[in-house]
């Protein structure tokens, strides 16, 4: 009965098609429970009012002793309650989106959009060949008109070991991009594929499939050995013109435009095994020398945005990480639905896919999943002009990238009139688009400031959203069920921070850049998103009011001197009203996010480990930066995996490993709260008054055993581990050492 009704309805709106009259591409629903959650914000926000008139009215004097503790902590309980405040912004008004593809497939037949996708890769030292090959892979195979797909891989490490990977791969998929079609392969990235449990029920194809895992293994091997040699065999050389480009290289940062079309997507002869079209493959080294700044990844993406104009022009972008593999081939579908709906696309420049990661454990031992920030937040900032664009899984339209202004009567013609150009020859081709590429070329030009990318922050990428909301644009959040896109996040702790910490100090450096969200944006982005954007922009100062709560109150319970109401009070009620309520909303929200109980914990942890390292030292390089002592760096995360740390890794032990500045600071506030509450239980011990202390003190105690508690890694890295995991000796009698003067001292002078 339900097949049938369906039937009649799809029949139906195919009659509506045919006669003209609108039907959606995508449909845009409100978050369930909206005035509920509203209405608990209000008691939350009044409990944060009574908790502001305690502090304020239980003032110590002028004069007297702990005034200016009883300041810091009404300092740090207002930065908590504005960021509080910022917070609500992305959960007042939640949108979720789905998209009709059957629709968009029944509207547009053969007259979809061009789409050009760029894959992005630094350094073959730390982002192996293999890995992002399979990328390229998984997208050179999407469910997609090959003709009409163009897949281009910016190396800037300008590496001959990945071009070799790339022209390996270009021979594997007339193999591999036939066999996930007939097969309706998921996901489409090799190796992902063969290692997951969907490639086990391919007893129906079983000889194509041991053929094609064969195929898949030999070209694994070849670029392995490869890498690992780190050269490539001289007979390979021979083969392909395009190893003689190296002839004249110098360095990573000294070279000339290195710029190889594996595939050309216009030529009639380029098939597959099957007899079908190939996408298009190109391989581009942008020009660089040690002179002249090249603005990392932005600046690869702009020569990405310039080449491919001239090569295939595709009115749609997708820009990946190399380590992000397509794990749905119908995302283009899914995003051509907000593009080319006849009444709600026209002001969407670019659609925003989650970032989700294959190699989490069981319960996110580094809280990498961002499971709140994509499951609840980004739905939230969807509610106003769209989400941030997060520098991969995006989506975009190339004249929006490309700095035009969005107006009301913004008009787009999907379909390209190729007929009247002359075709030409690979070589002629690739001589024409080189000086696109160049380093001279974005001289006296907009590029970095008003076209592509954005230059002069480690996040070039927020930045570049933000400008292209305010000239008018909207964005679109979409978070299918079947996760778009899968990469590999940190497995070590170290990892974990130095990726927070660059996050953190290019967010916070938007604040006082020329795009800053507070007068930048101002009058030309609603209110909602503003307060979006400073969610993450104030990461990195909100580090010093969570590290006065790690230290001070801590201090005074060794102390004995209360800095909170008594159980007794009336005050302690607000406190423990919006503490209680706080942690138990966090506690649903990741729930419902697809988390565990142990994962929320790994959370909490995390949440009080990036604040106390990552964005504290993101703070302070911000300050240095601006008063000119230092200069903005990128730092691309290793994705090689020691087999050592990955045993433990998957075991859920955290990985220390270094003696880095951050996991000093770590492990030195471990060691204070840990002498703090040990000398606290002594006391207790020798007096008899844990009832006594529960009663006059039961916030600080609550407190300094959760620091204790939460810290637990941490001690055993420091003295109960062997392993080399474990945090260095020379840290360990470091941080002992100055968390004992810092107790010592204060008990001596208080």
């Amino acid at each position: 009965m339900d097949m049938t009704v369906a039937l009649a309805s799809r029949h139906e709106r195919n009659r509506e098609m045919e006669r003209g009259k609108y039907i959606p591409l995508f449909e845009t629903k409100e978050a369930k429970g909206r005035v509920f959650y509203r209405l608990f914000a209000v008691t939350v926000f009044l409990g944060i009012c009574c908790i502001w008139a305690y502090r304020i009215s239980k003032m110590p004097r002028k004069g007297e002793d702990g005034r200016w503790v009883w300041i810091g902590l009404l300092g740090a309980e207002l930065w908590f309650s504005l960021y509080w405040v910022i917070t609500q912004a992305v959960r007042w008004k939640s949108v979720f989106r789905c998209t009709f593809k059957d629709r968009l497939s029944q509207r547009y037949k053969n007259e979809l959009p061009e789409v050009d996708i760029f894959v992005c890769t630094a350094n073959f030292k730390i982002e192996p060949p293999i890995m992002v090959v399979n990328t390229v892979l998984s997208v050179m195979a999407y469910d997609y008109l090959p003709e009409k797909l163009s897949v281009y891989l910016s190396d800037d490490g300008g590496s001959d070991l990945t071009f070799y990977a790339l022209l390996e791969a270009s021979k594997f998929a007339k193999h591999w991009i036939p066999y996930c079609k007939k097969f309706n392969v998921e996901p489409r990235s090799p190796a992902a594929y063969f290692a997951s449990k969907s490639n086990l029920d391919h007893s129906h194809h079983n000889e194509v499939w041991v053929d094609i895992k064969k195929l898949y293994e030999e070209m694994e091997d070849r670029i392995e050995i490869a890498t690992k040699l780190g050269r490539i065999p001289e007979e390979e050389r021979f083969k392909h013109r395009g190893f003689s480009q190296w002839d004249s290289y110098s360095s990573q940062l000294d070279h000339d435009t290195i710029l190889q079309i594996l595939i050309d997507g216009k030529d009639p002869n380029a098939k597959d095994i099957d007899g079908c079209a190939l996408p298009g493959l190109v391989y581009l080294a942008r020009e660089k020398r040690p002179q002249h700044p090249h603005h990392f990844k932005a600046g690869a993406m702009n020569a990405l945005i310039r080449v491919s104009s001239k090569i295939s022009n595709g009115p749609i972008i997708l820009n990946l990480d190399c380590d992000m593999y397509s794990n749905n081939s119908l995302s283009i579908q899914d995003a051509l639905c907000f593009f080319m709906d006849k009444e709600k696309s026209h002001d969407i420049a670019f659609v925003q896919y989650p970032q989700h990661f294959g190699n989490l454990t069981k319960n996110d031992i580094y809280s990498n999943s961002l499971r709140v920030g994509f499951n609840v937040e980004f739905h939230g900032l969807d509610g106003y002009e769209g989400p941030l664009y997060i520098g991969t899984g995006c989506f975009h339209r190339r004249d929006a990238l490309c700095g035009r202004k969005f107006t009301k009567d913004c008009k787009f013609e999907w379909k390209k009139d190729d007929d009247h150009k002359t075709p030409k020859s690979i070589l002629e081709l690739e001589e024409e688009t080189k000086p696109l590429a160049s380093y001279t070329y974005e001289e006296n030009t907009q590029w970095g400031k008003e076209m592509g990318l954005r230059y002069g922050c480690p996040v070039e990428d927020v930045i570049t959203g933000l400008s292209i909301q305010c000239r008018g644009w909207k964005s679109v959040y979409f978070n299918p069920e079947r996760k778009a896109f899968i990469g590999i996040a940190p497995t070590t702790l170290p990892q974990t921070l130095v990726q927070q910490r660059r996050w953190a100090e290019g967010d916070f450096q938007i604040l006082f850049c020329k795009y800053s969200p507070l007068w930048y944006a101002h009058g030309k982005i609603s209110l909602g998103l503003q307060f979006g954007y400073c969610l993450y922009c104030l990461w990195a100062p909100i580090s010093l009011p969570v590290l006065y709560y790690a230290i001070i109150p801590s201090f005074y319970l060794l102390k004995g001197i209360s800095l909170f109401p008594q159980v007794s009070s009336p005050w302690f009620l607000p406190f423990a009203y919006v503490i209680s309520t706080q942690y138990i909303y966090n506690l649903a929200e990741f729930l419902w996010s697809g988390g565990t109980i142990l994962g929320w914990w790994y959370e909490q942890r995390m949440w009080l480990y990036k604040r106390t390292s990552s964005y504290f030292f993101a703070f302070i390089d911000t300050i240095l930066k601006m008063v000119g002592f230092t200069d903005s760096t990128f730092v691309v995360t290793a994705k090689f995996i020691d087999e050592d740390v990955l045993k433990r890794y998957e075991k859920e032990i955290m990985e220390f490993g270094d003696s880095s500045p951050m996991l000093t600071i770590l492990a030195t506030l471990a060691m204070l709260n840990l002498f703090c509450f040990v000398g606290v239980v002594n006391k207790v011990i020798m007096n008899g008054s844990i009832f006594r202390l529960c009663k006059t003190m039961p916030l600080q105690t609550l407190l300094c055993s959760a620091l204790v508690l939460i810290n637990l890694p941490l001690y055993q890295g420091l003295f109960l581990r062997n392993d080399k995991g474990k945090l260095p000796s020379s840290l360990a009698l470091k941080s002992f050492v100055v968390a004992l003067l810092a107790c010592t001292s204060f008990t001596l002078l208080c």
